[in-house]
């Protein structure tokens, strides 16, 4: 495989890479990139958060914890409800699917959960107290957002179901990083917490498989590109004091 260096820039996925959540861009000042602007940054819940985390009263660790909390809140009522929804919309065949797709979904998530348990027991400092509730915010408004998308195309055509990701060059690119940034963590973690990753990424590698079914290759691209950043982000997070 080519060197990282001698590979395109593949703007598709690394919109995941690159895109920070509402709470990220404003706790640690960095500027909402235009890509993330394009799903969603206009949603109520996200400007229920940058007004709350904006207010003097919440400027305290646990106040701006807690707006993340209530933005991970009111993004997972979102999630529910588009859940609902799309469940009435779809025929059996493909409700099935996406029901298998949600299963996984839902156990990537309590996984990661213990992943990122292990990941900032490591660290010291508040900031990594507000980048943990971020990254427990992050998933859920991804996927809130998926759902959303689904439901406004359910009565259209099906997508396409992804090619291979060895005949997609995208998608081996994105998981050459994604591999890349699994090893770094992995290096650096402790020992005894090593298999908390590894069950978090089967449990992420079946997700993704289960999705693979009902999305098309830019949906698949946007969910290995959040991998990447995560992966990415515990990297550079883990043992830092």
């Amino acid at each position: 495989m080519r060197s990282l260096r001698s590979r395109p820039r593949v703007a598709g996925w690394r919109r995941g890479l690159c895109a920070l959540t509402v709470a990220s861009a404003t706790l640690f000042g960095a500027a909402l990139p235009a890509a993330h602007a394009e799903v969603g940054a206009a949603d109520p819940i996200d400007t229920a958060m940058r007004s709350c985390l904006a207010r003097s009263d919440m400027s305290t660790t646990a106040g701006q914890v807690q707006c993340m909390d209530n933005a991970r809140i009111g993004w997972k009522a979102a999630l529910d409800s588009a859940w609902q929804q799309l469940l009435a919309k779809l025929p059996p065949a493909r409700r099935k699917l996406w029901q298998k797709s949600q299963a996984s979904w839902l156990a990537s998530r309590e996984a990661e959960k213990q992943l990122l348990a292990a990941v900032f027991a490591t660290t010291q400092g508040s900031m990594y107290v507000l980048s943990e509730a971020d990254m427990q915010l992050q998933p859920v408004r991804d996927r809130a957002l998926v759902v959303r998308r689904a439901v406004a195309d359910a009565g259209g055509t099906p997508p396409l179901r992804p090619r291979a990701c060895g005949a997609d060059a995208q998608c081996e690119h994105a998981m050459f990083d994604l591999n890349r940034y699994y090893r770094r963590l992995q290096a650096k973690m402790p020992a005894h917490s090593r298999p908390t990753l590894v069950r978090a990424q089967r449990a992420w590698n079946a997700y993704l498989a289960d999705t693979t079914a009902v999305v098309d290759e830019r949906g698949r691209i946007d969910i290995i590109g959040a991998r990447v950043a995560t992966l990415k982000r515990l990297s550079e997070t883990v043992g830092n004091h």
